[in-house]
């Protein structure tokens, strides 16, 4: 097996995606922040309210600006012209945000890193809008959970 985004000399090289066939390509991907007691206090109902904001509102909008920006952001990426892009924010039962990014088109490659980025960018929101209060913020298990369409599927053990 060799890496893809590599020439026959060795050299960084976007991949040709001229003769894939285009397929629904759909991939979702999670980043989990901890967040200080003292932040997650502040939780009032499914939202935390600063003077910049609706914290988790403007988190779900920039992963979705990020997912769009994604060849912008990696270099070897192509520009895709995304069909649908969502950010869903939740706490889970540890009191950690759960941010998942799914990000869906048809074409001729998959939208893994753009599902990677939109969840990354809204974690990195998060943060942002939180540190004012405390820095005791952890970005943790950013991964891809779900990929559909392409050469081959993949679902989070």
């Amino acid at each position: 097996m060799s890496f893809t985004h590599l020439d026959e000399s060795g050299n960084p090289s976007m991949v040709d995606v001229g003769e894939k066939n285009v397929t629904r390509r759909t991939a979702k991907a999670q980043a989990i922040v901890v967040l200080s007691d003292t932040i997650m206090d502040m939780l009032d109902g499914d939202e935390i309210q600063t003077k910049k904001g609706p914290v988790f509102q403007t988190a779900i909008l920039a992963g979705i600006m990020g997912a769009k920006r994604t060849s912008e952001l990696i270099p070897l990426c192509h520009p895709l012209g995304l069909e649908k892009v969502g950010v869903d924010i939740a706490i889970n039962e540890q009191r950690e945000v759960v941010i998942v990014c799914t990000a869906r088109l048809s074409g001729k490659t998959g939208v893994e890193m753009e599902a990677l980025t939109g969840a990354s960018v809204a974690a990195l929101t998060i943060y942002d809008m939180c540190k004012a209060f405390s820095h005791d913020i952890i970005i943790k298990e950013t991964r891809l959970i779900e990929k559909t369409g392409g050469k081959s599927d993949y679902l989070k053990p």
